[in-house]
């Protein structure tokens, strides 16, 4: 924290500003417009930051160490960045790097920024941050008492830590400032809270750490900002008592209520969201059109919390999954899905005890799930519509099991009573199922599941993260 603080008060000692003004991109790989960033640029924008992850991907990212978006579109996207910070001469921000900001997810996105470097012929001071945590640094965090439940949180033991392919802190803004003091021209982190990306250099250069932290929520996922998303980047002018956000893009605008409801986005409690340094709450926040796209924001406060907390996300290997994509119209099967659902089901099992024997015989060997598209596929027990009888069905059979091979053999043994089994209704012999794909069955490959909603209590804001300061170029 002294060192922190050092810089601190060096920047906002040497700080006489009134205003900071930035960019916002929508996520690294989604595609970048480059007209309305040139645009922007036009504002003379003191930074440009973007998140590169999220959890909504689910945790595949995070187990398997794959990122969501394709290489190419990850290259594009941070190319335009680099251009127009370097054409500015202003500092570049990616957060959560590679979709769940694990170590070999920096270390790749860091491979593709070395490549664009090379290719535009400029050099980048840049300062590297990683957020995976060591396991077993966490179980003696674990064995401390320094690792909290959130609510709803999963159990938690030294078993489940060890056991995880992969644990990552979500840094706050203290990381990203320590590495802005030493005046880098790029900042690459890995898992980042989306806010901090946009508040660190204000908090930093003394203002107010409300209306800092609030901007930052309603950029953080960009134009989805606006009225309607679109093509485009945000734009921010922060103030000491308010401040202003619009977009750049054909189309686009935001008005009180697309920012308003943004800055509720993704809360439990509507008027409050917590970062790592504390609590802000936007209770009085008042929200005012200043002309057709721009919003004037105030009123927005911090509470800072001890103690501090960071958050941990975990991903463990729950199986391997094969599925049988398919669909059924015939009406008198459709009347009684359920029934029917349930006598394929326990035809299924029969089989595999039958056929399998020991090699399924553990409970928790396998699981078989039907998910209903047309009926409840996306709702599942929430619709409120169930009963109604649609005209057709689309049946994803889902198989997981501890193995792959065991995993596709249980998805053979499935295809036939999917196909055939009948009802009452019925003479002679009758195909119910129309399968999407020859052969049948897909091997999606390992699954993981998160299996930590927990907060570690850290001994300083960078106890967490590793930084490293490089030169490229």
């Amino acid at each position: 924290m002294v060192e922190l603080r050092q810089c601190y008060e060096r920047q906002k000692g040497n700080s006489t500003m009134d205003e900071i003004r930035y960019i916002a991109g929508t996520l690294v790989g989604a595609g970048v417009d480059i007209g309305s960033l040139d645009e922007a640029l036009k504002e003379n924008p003191h930074f440009i930051a973007c998140d590169a992850g999220t959890t909504d991907a689910g945790p595949f990212s995070l187990g398997s160490g794959q990122p969501a978006f394709a290489r190419e579109a990850v290259k594009r996207d941070i190319a335009a960045f680099l251009d127009a910070g370097h054409r500015a001469g202003i500092p570049v921000l990616i957060g959560s790097a590679g979709t769940a900001g694990e170590d070999g997810q920096v270390d790749w996105t860091l491979d593709i920024v070395n490549e664009i470097v090379r290719e535009m012929g400029i050099k980048l001071r840049v300062a590297v941050i990683y957020a995976e945590q060591d396991k077993d640094a966490l179980v003696e965090v674990f064995r401390q008492g320094r690792l909290k439940p959130l609510d709803a949180a999963p159990h938690v033991d030294e078993d489940t830590i060890k056991g995880s392919a992969h644990i990552v802190g979500m840094m706050g803004a203290e990381p990203l400032q320590k590495a802005l003091a030493e005046e880098v021209d790029f900042i690459l982190a890995g898992r980042c809270s989306d806010s901090a990306l946009y508040a660190a250099l204000p908090i930093l250069h003394g203002f107010p750490e409300g209306l800092a932290w609030h901007a930052g929520k309603v950029v953080e996922c960009g134009t989805l900002a606006c009225e309607t998303a679109g093509k485009g980047i945000m734009f921010v002018h922060l103030r000491q008592d308010h401040f202003l956000v619009k977009p750049f893009g054909q189309g686009l605008r935001c008005t009180p209520q697309s920012v308003a409801a943004h800055s509720l986005y993704e809360n439990v409690d509507p008027f409050h969201f917590t970062e790592n340094s504390g609590i802000v709450d936007i209770t009085e926040a008042t929200y005012e059109a200043v002309d057709p796209i721009t919003v004037r924001v105030a009123n927005s406060h911090f509470q800072p919390v001890d103690p501090y907390t960071v958050k941990l996300e975990g991903a463990e290997l729950l199986g391997y999954q094969s599925v049988i994509i398919g669909g059924i119209r015939d009406p008198f099967l459709l009347r009684q899905l359920d029934r029917w659902l349930a006598h394929v089901r326990m035809y299924i099992e029969e089989t595999i005890a039958r056929v399998l024997g020991d090699q399924a015989a553990k409970e928790d060997d396998y699981h078989l799930m039907f998910h209903v598209y047309g009926r409840d596929g996306v709702m599942g027990s929430l619709e409120p519509n169930r009963a109604a009888v649609p005209k057709e069905v689309g049946i994803v059979l889902e198989v997981t099991a501890t193995t792959q091979q065991l995993a596709t053999t249980i998805a053979k043994l499935s295809r036939q009573p999917l196909l055939h089994y009948p009802i009452a209704e019925w003479h002679g012999a009758t195909t119910t199922f129309a399968c999407l794909y020859n052969p049948a069955y897909i091997e999606r490959g390992a699954v993981y599941r998160f299996n930590l909603h927990h907060v570690i209590i850290p001994h300083s804001p960078l106890e967490l993260f590793r930084t490293k300061y490089i030169r490229i170029g």
